[in-house]
């Protein structure tokens, strides 16, 4: 039964794949007017259905709270919205006078996506909206957890985007999710690029994949808090990043580096906004749950301190939103000091900013490379000391890092996929969006001449060419990106060049 459920989830994703192919070429003629339409609708309608997509992921899933994961959906919708509507990606999207160069876009053709169960809604809206502002098609693997609520994102972006004069196919979802089935997605000749969200299993089948994909490397997101800092801004900050939907965002702080000096003044301020200092027993309680076979233990993710309190054997009152430990070991079996994707936090202690520097790093090292460090200061100074040693791709400064990483609070891009860089086997630092799904194909006009022998001695020096003025004064490029010459004059053009060049 279960060989025969694997063949039917490769034979669907074969299916998906020819039917977003043919959906692509017809997307891919669409002008940046018609594909502008269409992005607005789906996310207009992405921000009415945020609610109820979100009721639906955590009744399926277990993972977070209804609240913020509507917060995230409408993130999706409006956040990334409004940092793609004016993003060209049609036609000719930039050019260089001085230089000669103009740059078009064009699609990456179909997009293999893969979607985590920690949050499916909010990623199958963002990688929708960024497929199709890039005039791409694009196959959705959820993880069998979340497949209803997965399935029915999916269909609401898709019916969106056709209304709004997309083709039919443009977005579709797996029915049938398997691992044989995501493997031949990701594999398949007609897929031209993988989009992964997942668990680091999943990021390197995508990366062994032969395709070209953009994986994500898992978070375990250090902030250090400086003595320079505002502890009650910190304080609150921390809080409301590590418990938003239950730490389920692995950008969201993983452990706290405070200077001893100021330690027991923060801690009385993360009290204030409802952190719980565990005592010695109770640490040993928590971290009895924490793993399993070595591993994050898949049952505390995304869950709320009080229902961890009730794995271990304790009791936390409703008031309480993030769990915090002391420690002073780092490394993979530490659980501690380990991404916990829930609202548990490792406090560790240091002397002086140097200390706290390297604490952070080795915490990088242990499971985060490359994702997100935060720091909580007001010496801009340290504020570099750290930004220029620390292995991480987003430095986040006085916010909380779950908002600040992903763009809600920062001013980088506003992203749910976020590169690592080769720190941590990426492709990119970049947050993902419209503009790593596009080809640019670069036109260069002839400006100078190539260097050639004059001399015996073997001096160089640049051969003669056309004048860029002349090259260019018959062409024109009118605002739809249309280049307006005709043979006669590309004939003359040609001619006067290979004239000047004595070929």
């Amino acid at each position: 039964m279960m060989a025969d459920f694997d063949l039917l989830s490769v034979q669907e994703a074969r299916n998906l794949l020819y039917k977003a192919r043919e959906a692509q070429k017809k997307l891919a003629e669409l002008s940046q007017e018609q594909i502008d339409r269409i992005v607005e609708n789906m996310a207009l309608e992405a921000e009415k259905h945020a609610s109820f997509l979100a009721r639906m992921a955590t009744e399926e899933t277990g993972f977070g709270n209804e609240t913020d994961k509507t917060i995230k959906n409408i993130f999706a919708a409006k956040e990334v919205y409004a940092a793609i509507k004016d993003m060209k990606t049609v036609g000719i999207i930039g050019s260089d006078e001085n230089k000669q160069v103009w740059e078009i876009a064009e699609p990456v053709g179909v997009i293999a996506g893969v979607i985590p169960s920690t949050n499916p809604t909010s990623t199958i809206i963002f990688k929708s909206l960024i497929a199709v502002k890039s005039r791409n098609a694009i196959v959705f693997s959820p993880h069998p957890s979340a497949l209803k609520c997965s399935l029915e994102a999916a269909k609401i972006m898709a019916k969106a985007a056709k209304e709004a004069g997309a083709p039919e196919n443009i977005i579709q979802c797996m029915e049938y999710p398997s691992l044989p089935g995501t493997r031949e997605l990701m594999s398949h000749k007609l897929t031209d690029v993988i989009l992964a969200t997942g668990g680091p299993a999943m990021v390197k089948a995508a990366y062994s994949s032969g395709k070209p994909a953009y994986g994500v490397g898992p978070g375990n997101v250090p902030v250090y808090v400086h003595t320079s800092a505002d502890l009650d801004q910190a304080a609150r900050h921390i809080i409301e990043s590590k418990s938003f939907d239950y730490g389920t965002i692995c950008a969201s702080e993983q452990a706290v580096v405070v200077e001893r000096e100021i330690k027991q003044d923060f801690i009385d301020k993360l009290k204030k906004y409802g952190a719980y200092l565990l005592s010695e027993m109770e640490k040993e309680r928590i971290e009895s749950i924490l793993l399993t076979g070595g591993t994050l233990n898949p049952k505390i993710v995304g869950k709320s301190p009080q229902a961890i309190g009730k794995m271990a054997g304790l009791f936390f009152p409703a008031e309480i939103k993030v769990l915090i430990g002391e420690e002073k070991e780092i490394g993979k079996n530490i659980p501690f000091s380990i991404e916990k994707l829930s609202p548990i936090l490792a406090l560790y202690t240091v002397d002086g900013w140097e200390e706290g520097c390297d604490v952070c790093i080795k915490l990088l090292e242990a499971g985060g490379l490359g994702h997100t460090f935060g720091i909580h200061c007001q010496d801009q100074a340290v504020i570099k000391a750290f930004a220029l040693k620390q292995p991480a791709s987003r430095i986040v400064v006085n916010s909380g890092t779950a908002f600040g990483g992903i763009g809600a609070t920062t001013g980088i891009f506003p992203s749910l996929t976020l590169g690592c860089g080769s720190y941590g086997n990426n492709i990119t630092s970049d947050n993902i969006g419209p503009q790593h799904l596009i080809n640019i194909k670069r036109v260069a006009f002839g400006i100078k001449g190539m260097m050639i022998k004059t001399t015996k001695s073997g001096t160089l020096q640049p051969a003669k060419t056309a004048d860029a003025s002349e090259t260019e004064k018959n062409i024109s490029v009118d605002r739809g990106g249309n280049v307006t010459v005709s043979r006669e004059e590309i004939a003359e053009i040609v001619k006067r060049i290979l004239s000047e060049m004595k070929i």
